[in-house]
C-alpha cells in the first residue's frame, strides 16, 4: 500500500468516528480526492481501519493573516517572492472511519486511531472485501470512483431483496439498465442464471434485439397489443382489482359464478371468455337483476379492452426461462389503465408460478414505476396491490423487482422501502431528495447532499448489495448501437 499521510491532532479528533491527517511531502505527486478510501494500520488490534475522505483543506501559514497579505500585495511585491511560502503549503484531510478489517471480519471501530499513525491508500483486494464486492461471480456494473476497482455486485445481495434505480431524465437510468441486462444475459450457467422480464413503457429497450450482439438470441420482444389474459385463470378478486368500484355484494356474487364455472368447465379442461361469464350471470335465476346489470356492466367494460381471451399470450410459463429476457413493449398503448392491467396480470401470474416453483427465479424490471405503484388512490393504481405484495413477500419465492423512476416521491412508500438496494443517480428535486433520505437505508446527509452533483453515468449504490454506500462510474455498455433518439435527430431525419 502507498503511504500518503500521517494522522494529526485537532481539538476534537482523532475520535472513534473521524480523524484528520496531513499529506506527507513525499506524496506531492499524489492527488487526494474527496470520497477516496484510505487505510490506517492498528497493529495492537491486528487490523486495518478503513476510512473515507470527506473533506480536503489546503492551508499555508504565510497567508493566514489577511492584513499581512494585503500589505505586501499593495507594495508591489508578493509574499511568495519574499518568503518561502511554497514550502509551507500543505493539505489536511478529514476522514470518516467506516470500520476495522480484522482476521475475524469487519467490526465497528470503538476506539480512535493514534496521532502519528501512517495513512495509506486503500489496497484493491482489501477494499473489495471490505465493501462486500464479489470479484469472482458478481455483476460488473462499473468502476469505483477514484479507485481502479471493478464494482461487481453479488447476484443474491443485489437482486433478491429488490432494487430501485432513481434519477432525473437524462442521468443514465436506461443506460444503467442496459448494462445490468448485459450482465444478466451474459451470465454463465454455472454462475446461476435468472429469468428477466422488462416492461418497456416507452419502447426504449426493444432495440436490444437488433443490436447484433451475441445476446440477441436470448431476447424476445412482444408488443402489448398482442397480449391476452387467460380469462379462466383470473379470480374474482383480480376482476375486482381491475374494477375497484365493484361493491362487496357484486364481488360475492361474482365469486359464486366463477366457482360454478370452475367446477363445470375448468376442471373438465374447458376455458371460457368474459362473454361466457356474462351469459352465466344473466342466466342465474337467484341473482338480483340490479346486481346482474352492474356486474355485466363492469365485465363489458373489461371486454372492450380486448385483453381477455381463452388462452394466455405470451405463455409466461414457457417464456420465463433462465438466462432469457422477455421485453413487453407497452409503448403502443396510451391508456395507463390498460398498461396497469397488463402489469397486474403478469405479476400475479409470475408470483403464482414462482410459489409453485414452475418457473425459475425471476427479476421484473418496471420502467416508470411511479405510474404503476403510485402513492395515490387505489382506483388510480390497479397494479399497486400486486407490486406491494411482491415487494413484501417476493424475496421468499425468489421473484424480485427492479423499479426505475424519475419521481421517487410519487412512488409508493411501501414499495420503495422494500427495495433494499438503490442505485441513485443525479436528482435535483428537493422533495425527491427528502423522500430518498427517509426511505434509503444507510444513506447519510453527506451522501444525500452529493446526489445533486453527480454527472451523467455516475451513481451511488447504497443498501444490501454493498457494506457501505459507494460511488460508481457506470461501465461502457456492449450494445453500443442502441441509442436513444433526441429531438434534433428526429427533426433532421423527418426533413430529408
Amino acid at each position: 500500500m502507498k503511504m500518503i499521510g500521517t494522522v494529526i491532532v485537532t481539538q476534537t479528533t482523532p475520535n472513534p468516528s473521524e480523524f484528520h491527517f496531513v499529506i506527507t511531502k513525499d506524496s506531492k505527486d499524489f492527488q487526494l480526492k474527496r470520497d477516496m478510501y484510505i487505510v490506517v494500520d492498528t497493529p495492537e488490534e491486528e487490523g486495518k481501519v478503513i476510512a473515507q475522505v470527506k473533506d480536503i483543506i489546503k492551508t499555508n501559514r504565510y497567508f493566514s493573516s489577511p492584513s499581512a497579505v494585503k500589505a505586501y500585495e499593495t507594495s508591489g511585491k508578493t509574499l511568495a517572492s519574499i518568503f518561502p511560502a511554497d514550502s509551507w503549503e500543505y493539505i489536511i484531510a478529514k476522514a470518516k472511519a467506516l470500520g476495522i478489517h480484522t482476521k475475524q471480519g469487519v467490526k465497528r471501530l470503538q476506539y480512535p486511531v493514534s496521532p502519528g499513525d501512517n495513512v495509506f491508500l486503500a489496497d484493491s483486494n482489501l477494499l473489495s472485501k471490505f465493501l462486500g464486492l464479489d470479484q469472482d461471480n458478481g455483476l460488473y456494473i462499473g468502476k469505483l470512483e477514484h479507485h481502479d476497482i471493478k464494482v461487481k455486485l453479488n447476484l443474491t445481495r443485489f437482486l433478491q431483496k429488490h432494487l430501485a434505480i432513481l434519477a432525473i431524465s437524462g442521468a443514465g437510468k436506461s443506460y444503467t439498465v442496459s448494462v445490468l441486462l448485459e450482465e444478466l444475459l451474459n451470465r454463465k450457467k454455472e454462475q446461476g442464471r435468472i429469468a428477466t422480464i422488462l416492461f418497456d413503457v416507452h419502447g426504449e429497450y426493444k432495440g436490444l434485439k437488433e443490436t447484433g450482439a451475441k445476446i440477441n438470441e436470448q431476447i424476445e420482444v412482444i408488443s402489448a397489443s398482442y397480449i391476452q389474459f387467460a380469462t379462466h385463470s383470473i379470480s374474482a378478486a383480480q376482476f375486482a382489482n381491475f374494477q375497484p368500484d365493484i361493491s362487496p355484494v357484486q364481488l360475492r356474487e361474482l365469486y359464486v359464478v366463477l366457482g360454478r364455472m370452475y367446477n363445470e368447465k375448468v376442471k373438465k379442461g374447458v376455458s371460457y371468455t368474459i362473454s361466457d361469464i356474462m351469459e352465466e350471470i344473466e342466466n342465474d335465476e337467484r341473482m338480483n337483476q340490479r346486481t346482474k346489470d352492474a356486474l355485466n356492466g363492469w365485465l363489458f367494460e373489461l371486454e372492450k379492452t380486448k385483453l381477455f381471451g381463452v388462452k394466455e399470450f405470451p405463455n409466461l410459463k414457457e417464456k420465463t426461462k433462465p438466462g432469457k429476457l422477455l421485453i413487453i413493449d407497452l409503448s403502443d398503448f396510451t391508456s395507463l389503465r390498460q398498461k396497469q392491467m397488463i402489469v397486474s396480470y403478469t405479476l400475479s401470474r409470475l408470483f403464482e408460478l414462482r410459489k409453485k416453483s414452475e418457473i425459475p427465479p425471476v427479476s421484473v424490471i418496471l420502467e416508470e414505476a411511479h405510474q404503476f405503484a403510485p402513492e395515490s388512490k387505489l382506483s388510480l393504481a390497479i397494479s399497486r396491490p400486486i407490486i406491494n405484495t411482491i415487494a413484501r413477500e417476493g424475496r421468499k419465492f425468489f421473484i424480485s423487482l427492479i423499479l426505475i423512476s424519475q419521481r421517487p416521491v410519487n412512488l409508493s412508500t411501501t414499495t420503495l422501502s422494500q427495495c433494499n438496494t438503490q442505485i441513485i443517480m443525479k436528482i435535483m428535486n428537493p422533495y425527491d431528495l427528502e423522500f430518498i433520505g427517509r426511505t434509503s437505508e444507510g444513506i447519510d446527509r453527506d451522501t444525500l447532499n452529493s446526489i445533486t452533483t453527480l454527472g451523467v453515468g455516475e451513481a451511488i449504490v447504497v443498501g444490501n448489495a454493498v457494506n457501505h454506500p459507494i460511488y460508481v462510474k457506470i461501465r461502457e455498455r456492449i450494445t453500443k448501437n442502441l441509442e436513444t433518439k433526441n429531438l434534433e435527430q428526429v427533426a433532421k431525419n423527418f426533413d430529408l
